[in-house]
């Protein structure tokens, strides 16, 4: 469960969204608008030509992969991707149609130097953008995503003649060994699931799940699949951030069709929540929680989210007996710590499963696999599986500050005030009082604190986050 508010200290001038963004692992933007401004054909051969230099330079090996959402302006952007790679002297495997764990499965099977997904995951059609893999099919890591940004910066990098262009390979392949993958792990049981006999609704928000989702139920046995927005043509027929509020066809075609759940992805399969029986939500904090429960039930071992997921995923692992781990926000964050604490399960909150048996990301089909094992073999309904679990309600607000404001010194003045209390700053400030916890941390584009806060219930959660942001007010002597 889930509550957003808005608390605005001091607002002294209005800040415009930001249509080009550069960060570690990516770029995205707003197509159109001026280079430099929006994500224009300019800004995607310049960071194209950036990243094929790092990654050739790093590895030796002159092989992309390139993979796609059904964005509207998909073509135009693969076509410049593709086209700048070849005029590097580098070779493409291009898989056209795709989702973004299917690259990250395709990048280590070619033995390529690394992979680019072409999409803006949850954000509306206007966006776009290129998420940049190493050669394990993971997201680079912040060193190598800052020197990425220096080349491109500097324009370090150098064409090659025309005797020595990249060739392109198109392969439409890898659904299915995505698919065949997914199949193969133990802990998925196609018996199971096709004797559970589901009927199910899906919403795939017109792109690549509307493809790969159908395929991979049919795969596991799924008799009555009832698809919704399942046309890959970029065209979202609502905001395609798989939250309750932008799920309401979905819950009342489950209800319409007496379905036994429904499934919402995002637009690059990497985010994935259910829908119950009875059209509730049950909640993309607990996609994460439900598929470890259902591993840590064969597999003895440790689990790892973000900072700001549910807690319920911490008292699921230690009743199995393993360990939880928390990382900072991010998912490449989240990957480092599952390696470093040898975590069987992880992910994060917004409904990302990372199954390290099959590979490092976030990986909506495998979550899909798992989750409907567990479900077949619970044998109970999807809202009884999801009474089992902890229940815990996350509160999300957000305080605008003045442009010169010092963040970094405020959140130390809090995190003075509860130096009693647990607490952790390996991203912002996170503060535990026993089972309730509140995480802040700063934009990284705008004088922003956001501030996430879990409690028992929204009560709790909500007047959590209120005595900090009373705490902030008191420290600025604001009344």
């Amino acid at each position: 469960m889930l509550s957003v508010n808005i608390f605005t200290f001091v607002v002294q001038k209005t800040y415009r969204i930001l249509t080009l963004i550069k960060s570690i692992s990516g770029i995205r933007g707003t197509i159109g608008g001026a280079a430099g401004d929006g994500l224009t054909p300019l800004d995607i051969v310049k960071f194209t030509s950036a990243y094929g230099a790092w990654a050739v330079k790093q590895t030796g090996i002159k092989k992309i992969v390139v993979g796609r959402d059904a964005r509207i302006s998909g073509t135009m952007v693969n076509n410049l991707v593709v086209g700048t790679l070849q005029g590097l002297g580098i070779d493409v495997v291009d898989v056209g149609l795709s989702t973004t764990p299917t690259v990250e499965i395709a990048v280590p099977l070619e033995k390529a130097a690394g992979g680019i997904i072409l999409t803006a995951s949850h954000n509306p059609k206007q966006w776009n953008a290129l998420k940049l893999l190493n050669s394990d099919g993971e997201f680079i890591n912040d060193a190598d995503g800052k020197k990425v940004l220096e080349i491109a910066e500097a324009s370090d990098f150098t064409y090659a003649d025309v005797d020595h262009l990249g060739k392109v390979k198109a392969d439409d392949t890898y659904m299915q060994k995505h698919i065949d993958q997914i199949l193969a792990l133990p802990l998925v049981d196609v018996d199971a699931i096709t004797k559970a006999d589901f009927k199910i609704v899906i919403d795939c928000v017109n792109s690549t799940g509307g493809i790969f989702v159908p395929a991979l139920l049919k795969a596991l046995g799924v008799k009555t699949i009832h698809e919704l927005y399942c046309e890959p043509d970029g065209k979202f027929p609502h905001n395609p951030e798989p939250l309750p509020e932008n799920l309401i066809a979905l819950s009342q075609e489950v209800v319409k069709k007496k379905a036994d759940l429904g499934i919402a992805v995002d637009p690059d399969v990497d985010r994935l929540c259910f829908v119950n029986e009875d059209g509730s939500m049950f909640g993309e904090e607990y996609t994460l929680v439900a598929v470890a429960d259902y591993v840590l039930k064969h597999t003895k071992g440790n689990t790892v989210s973000n900072l700001s997921s549910t807690r319920a995923l911490r008292d699921v692992t230690e009743k199995a007996g393993g360990v939880y781990n928390a990382a900072a926000v991010g998912e490449v964050n989240v990957v480092n710590k599952m390696k470093e604490s040898n975590a069987v399960i992880g992910g994060e909150g917004n409904g990302g499963v990372i199954y390290p048996e099959i590979h490092y990301g976030r990986d909506a089909l495998a979550g899909i696999a798992l989750f409907l094992t567990h479900l077949a073999k619970w044998g109970k309904s999807v809202s009884s599986l999801r009474s089992s679990y902890p229940a815990y309600f996350i509160s999300k607000n957000k305080i605008t500050l003045t442009p010169e404001m010092d963040i970094d010194a405020l959140l130390l003045k809090v995190e003075e005030k509860y130096q009693k209390q647990p607490h952790s700053t390996i991203d912002g400030l996170k503060i535990e009082f026993d089972k309730e916890w509140v995480h802040l941390r700063r934009s990284n584009t705008e004088p922003i604190i956001r501030i996430y806060s879990e409690g028992n219930s929204e009560t709790v959660a909500n007047n959590l986050a209120n005595k900090i942001i009373a705490d902030i007010k008191e420290i600025l002597n604001l009344h």
